[in-house]
């Protein structure tokens, strides 16, 4: 074997031996790094950190501050946004129960002169009827002594009402009785024919109303109402109100 093989083969055991080394300690430092408990400090050439992003980098420390402090904003946000919308909730049940419900008196009916019949009316111009005996009103909307209801609040609202009528043998039943909105009719009941003794007939609506509409009952002039006053009943509700 010749000189410059010697040379050469010395070299690469020498190379060889270097390369062994130094991957040696490079896996003392890696072990080392990742069994480290305590504090790192940070800095932007941290991010080439010789472990390639392994746990013992602290690399990325400041994007996943980052993430935590915009993540805590967020929930703050949404925690104020639902508070909010609690109350909302909690104003919507608590400040808009408006309900009614409203009959009727005997003592209404009056005796008809010349006939043994006791009734409402007849009266001679349209009459808006009084529902006085009141089993519910809430929020107050409903005032017993007109039978006027009044919204509260805009919205969309139902209401129903019963007519009822009764006449002696030989009698007539001869009513009309309509719902109406702001001095306007919305719907209706009437009888008129000698073959039936007493009558009812129920109607039920569903409307818009805006904040100050009025509702009421209205027996058309000429008609009347006989006999169990209590039968007639109104009643309302609202199905939901309208928010801004």
């Amino acid at each position: 074997m010749g000189v410059l093989p010697l040379v050469l083969l010395s070299g690469s055991l020498f190379l060889c031996g270097r390369v062994a080394a130094l991957s040696s300690a490079m896996d003392v430092l890696k072990q080392d790094a990742l069994q480290w408990n305590g504090s790192l400090t940070c800095s932007r050439r941290d991010c080439d950190c010789p472990f390639y992003r392994q746990r013992g980098c602290c690399c990325a420390a400041n994007e996943m501050y980052q993430v935590e402090e915009e993540s805590f904003k967020r929930i703050k946000y949404l925690w104020k946004k639902i508070i909010s919308l609690n109350s909302s909730v909690n104003s919507l049940s608590d400040g808009f129960k408006v309900s009614f419900k409203a009959t009727m008196i005997p003592n209404m009916a009056i005796e008809i002169p010349g006939t043994t019949e006791r009734c409402f009316g007849p009266f001679n111009t349209n009459v808006p009827i009084p529902f006085p005996h009141v089993t519910l009103n809430s929020g107050n909307g409903y005032n017993p002594s007109m039978g006027v209801f009044t919204a509260l609040c805009p919205g969309v609202y139902m209401f129903s009402f019963t007519t009822y009528s009764s006449v002696g043998e030989g009698g007539r039943l001869y009513h009309k009785v309509q719902l109406m909105k702001n001095g306007r009719m919305v719907v209706s009941v009437w009888e008129n024919n000698r073959e039936d003794a007493e009558d009812s007939a129920t109607q039920v609506v569903v409307m818009e109303m805006q904040r100050g509409d009025q509702v009421y009952l209205e027996l058309l002039s000429g008609r009347k109402l006989c006999t169990n006053m209590e039968y007639n009943i109104f009643t309302g509700h609202i199905v939901y109100p309208y928010t801004v």
